[in-house]
């Protein structure tokens, strides 16, 4: 499983994300990939992002069953604590 959601994102981005997975909600993608698929859309996020921000997150085989990347400026800030990620939230 493989999701993405965008915020403040260019509508050419949009369109990208469009062409690869369904948008379920405004800014928010589901499919499933390989991790070579999966790497090269998130490449294209990183690439055409501008001054919006980005998290993907996909399955993963570790304890807590998923892993996840960020992109841009949010609140939101991924901190590894024990070994499995958290979120840790800014100021």
């Amino acid at each position: 499983m493989l999701v993405i959601a965008v915020n403040n994102s260019p509508p050419r981005l949009r369109g990208r994300l469009a062409v690869w997975l369904v948008e379920v909600r405004a800014g928010v993608y589901v499919g499933h990939y390989s991790k070579r698929t999966r790497e090269r859309i998130w490449s294209d996020v990183v690439a055409m992002i501008g001054e919006g921000d980005a998290v993907m997150v996909w399955s993963a085989p570790n304890d807590q069953g998923y892993q996840f990347d960020t992109i841009g400026q949010n609140r939101r800030i991924p901190t590894e604590f024990d070994g499995m990620t958290l979120v840790k939230f800014a100021p």
